[in-house]
């Protein structure tokens, strides 16, 4: 099973952990710019950590065969803190890099004047960038925020194609999929989505764009969940080829869409059973 998760917070994980994903499957990751934690007092401190997402995290990911990628962005936390605002000065450095597909993380967190400020003016960047863009929804008051998202999209000029709204569920599944975004879903302990609730999505809405990661981070996460969603595909009666076009097919699709998605290299082959039509993968069991 080859696996690209498409949404993982690998700053956040240990070099074990890259160790699992690598033998579980996965062997590509993008990795977007998110809160860390607690606050961060100066734009300088963001400059190392974007730094550190196409720099250190590359090397580190590459050293058990992963490709790691990078979105850049202000996240919609700090977008309303006034010592991060300089942030949105600092991006164009970054957006030209070649291993940032996106921008990302943008969109709600508590949806304020402060955050509609801050998601309009990155979306612009991304049209002039001619990059994708991640967009996070709200933890809470998930429909509105949705609602208000793919406005805010909508007003942008974005191609909707270009655009993955993300953390979505069984009450916003539907709004996003019929705006023409891609549709993101956080396999993640507690809250957000389960694998076996990916599975009834799957089946009730098909696999077209959809994007299924683990947004593992700092908290209570799990990086094998995209895996756990695999199986629970495929014990659903999903073929070898649905699973490949989740995990794998759908983020190359998507990201490729920056023009800098380089998968060269890695062993991700797949093979077609001439009996089935199913996809015998390799690259991974």
């Amino acid at each position: 099973m080859r696996i690209f998760d498409p949404h993982i917070h690998m700053t956040s994980r240990t070099t074990d952990d890259y160790e699992r994903m690598a033998a579980a499957g996965v062997r590509a990751v993008v990795e977007p710019a998110f809160w860390l934690g607690q606050p961060r007092t100066s734009a300088a401190s963001f400059t190392d950590y974007f730094d550190s997402l196409i720099g250190w995290e590359p090397f580190r990911a590459g050293q058990f065969g992963v490709r790691h990628f990078a979105t850049i962005a202000l996240n919609p936390k700090e977008a309303n803190d006034p010592r991060c605002r300089p942030v949105l000065d600092l991006l164009p450095r970054y957006l030209d890099k070649d291993a940032v597909v996106a921008v990302g993380e943008i969109g709600y967190d508590s949806m304020t004047p402060e955050e509609d400020e801050a998601f309009a003016a990155q979306l612009a960047l991304a049209v002039a960038y001619e990059l994708p863009a991640l967009v996070h929804t709200p933890h809470r008051d998930k429909a509105r925020g949705c609602e208000r998202t793919l406005a805010v999209v909508a007003e942008s000029g974005i191609d909707a194609g270009r655009v993955v709204v993300d953390h979505l569920n069984e009450v916003t599944v539907k709004l996003v999929r019929d705006s023409g975004c891609w549709l993101g879903f956080s396999i993640y302990p507690d809250t957000k989505m389960t694998p076996q609730r990916m599975v009834e999505l799957l089946r009730e809405y098909g696999t077209e764009r959809m994007l299924v990661n683990s947004a593992a981070d700092w908290g209570r996460s799990d990086p094998l969940l995209t895996r756990a969603t695999g199986e629970a595909m495929l014990l659903a009666g999903f073929s070898d080829d649905d699973v490949d076009k989740v995990l794998w097919r759908n983020p190359v699709e998507f990201y490729g869409q920056s023009g800098r998605l380089d998968l060269s290299d890695l062993d991700v082959t797949a093979a077609v059973d001439p009996q089935t039509g199913n996809s015998i993968l390799r690259g991974g069991s």
